[in-house]
């Protein structure tokens, strides 16, 4: 059964994650009847038995169930190894459908119109890294069009509230600086600092210097400059990559300013942080900042 905004169909075996993700909740199972589910092992039993049989209907979001119709299995292991998947590296244990991003614009385009919050939770639920981005985009798309100040803080919490499902290198520099950073343009932004400074991980952190690039597309560079400095001594790498990224987007606007920002740093920074931030000096002085950084 098909509706524009949902799609019931039977119970997978694929749902148990997600169906312990809420069955877990102690809030959830004993108002419906049934204790809550202590592990996944225990929601792919009940779908097995129980949500098995006759009228047991699953809902599914019409925008998850047409990511789901646009994967292409012959690309799950270039995008995997793409973002680091295996063990011990940053995006270990994430899934793929194989879905390129251009593809999952097009899906959003066509639904986000349709796509509530409900939708948008379901989608995040989910263990598959293009159904979480589509989310993302979606989201985006909801801000960017709403003329409504209530609803666009909305957008906002919501996505502050759910940073940890956006946890891969795309999910967080496609999504933060166009609906984070552009709320936070004509307001106080210490969520930012505090992202940086405290953030659960390093996407957290990572959202927390991205954000700025739109501060950096009005003009506005001193966040970033500060921020930058806050990470000066993360460990990670991506990270570093990201502060390059945005001292060179910085310094597109205003060099001096970036350099006046180097000047008294660049001998301590993290390499890939410096070559990144001067990328696009001229090559004798981006030579004189690295051979002088020995």
């Amino acid at each position: 059964m098909e509706t524009g905004r949902i799609i019931l169909r039977p119970w997978l075996d694929s749902d148990a994650g997600t169906l312990f993700k809420y069955a877990s909740d102690p809030e959830v199972g004993p108002r419906a009847g049934w204790p809550p589910h202590k592990s996944v092992e225990e929601s792919f039993e009940i779908i097995r038995t129980v949500f098995s049989g006759e009228g047991m209907w699953a809902v599914e979001p019409a925008l998850y169930s047409e990511m789901l119709s646009h994967a292409d299995p012959t690309q799950v292991e270039g995008l995997s190894r793409f973002f680091k998947t295996g063990p011990g590296q940053y995006g270990e244990g994430d899934k793929f459908l194989g879905i390129k991003v251009p593809v999952t614009r097009g899906v959003v385009k066509s639904l986000w119109r349709q796509t509530s919050f409900e939708d948008l939770e379901a989608c995040l639920g989910s263990g598959y890294h293009e159904v979480r981005l589509a989310a993302l985009l979606a989201l985006v798309e909801i801000f960017r069009h709403s003329h409504s100040e209530s609803l666009r803080k909305i957008c906002v919490d919501f996505y502050l509230s759910h940073t940890g499902r956006v946890n891969n290198l795309d999910l967080v520099d496609l999504s933060c600086y166009p609906l984070l950073g552009e709320w936070l343009l004509d307001k106080d932004r210490p969520v930012l600092y505090d992202l940086a400074r405290n953030g659960k991980s390093l996407w957290e952190r990572r959202v927390g210097i991205v954000s700025t690039l739109a501060f950096i597309r009005h003009g506005q560079l001193d966040d970033t400059f500060a921020i930058a400095d806050i990470l000066m001594d993360d460990p990670r790498d991506l990270i570093h990559k990201a502060v390059g990224w945005m001292l060179r987007e910085a310094g597109k606007r205003d060099k001096a300013a970036l350099e006046a920002f180097l000047r008294p740093r660049y001998r301590n920074m993290p390499r890939t942080m410096l070559r990144y931030a001067i990328e696009k000096f001229p090559e004798n002085e981006r030579r004189s900042y690295l051979v002088t950084m020995v």
